[in-house]
């Protein structure tokens, strides 16, 4: 019997640890299909945030480097330009990136730095217990908003991707989702553009993934899943926000 489906090489043998229904093990397992498709396992390196994803260097067997709470951007300005024939991404949730990072992010896109960065939004601060983030969208309760969020009192969430895209060194912007299997697969294919973007000198490249975080969003995983659909994308459309590459072979 022909096998079609199997663990990828650049994935370890260890069990995650997120809660049932959470988007990052299914990105895991994306960006560890990638990485084998592109052959990248002994060239590429990793940059973890802090937050819920902060173990990955458990999950992937690739080289990694933990970088301090929304630095990632910093750490990976450094490893690219220390070894810039790396492929080199940076996975960060909404948390990390649109609020203690949005500096050290903005500045890369702006100067260009030719490095990936995959954002990961799920709308709250997933791994201290559901606060709201950034990226909380108006009327949404979390453990911080418990009425819901309040344009006049805590402002609108941060539409970073769309912010991404106007800096004049960003090449590749795009939104994607992980909720249905469609949504999965041009996950997937935008993750191995943003890496060829990479690897071909655009400059800076980010794919913003809208992921189900059931746990805090006190859901059952399929609603969850159907509420970045009703809800979530109406704030945060899915799309290709920038693409200097001319490559219309690409487009979904």
């Amino acid at each position: 019997m022909k096998k079609v489906f199997s663990r990828p090489k650049s994935l370890k043998r260890a069990p995650f640890h997120y809660c049932p229904g959470c988007g990052h093990s299914l990105l895991h397992r994306i960006i560890g299909e990638v990485i084998d498709e592109m052959n990248l396992q002994e060239r590429i390196i990793g940059i973890p945030p802090a937050g819920c994803a902060v173990l990955a260097y458990f999950y992937f067997d690739i080289d990694m480097g933990e970088a301090s709470h929304g630095r990632g951007a910093a750490l990976a300005t450094g490893m690219k330009r220390a070894l810039p024939d790396r492929v080199v991404f940076t996975y960060q949730g909404d948390g990390d990136i649109a609020a203690i990072g949005t500096a050290e992010t903005i500045h890369a896109a702006s100067r260009g730095e030719n490095f990936s960065t995959i954002f990961v939004n799920n709308g709250v601060y997933g791994m201290t217990g559901g606060q709201m983030a950034p990226t909380t969208i108006l009327g949404q309760n979390t453990t911080t908003s418990p009425g819901g969020r309040e344009e006049r009192r805590d402002g609108f969430p941060v539409n970073l991707s769309e912010m991404l895209a106007v800096a004049k060194g960003s090449a590749y912007i795009e939104r994607t989702a992980v909720n249905s299997p469609a949504n999965i697969l041009k996950t997937k294919k935008a993750i191995a553009k943003a890496f060829r973007v990479q690897m071909e000198g655009y400059g800076f490249s980010l794919i913003e993934v809208l992921s189900p975080c059931p746990t805090n969003w006190k859901m059952e995983p399929v609603e969850a899943c159907k509420w970045i659909d009703e809800v979530m994308a109406v704030h945060f459309p899915l799309g290709v926000l920038k693409d200097i590459t001319g490559d219309k072979k690409d487009a979904h």
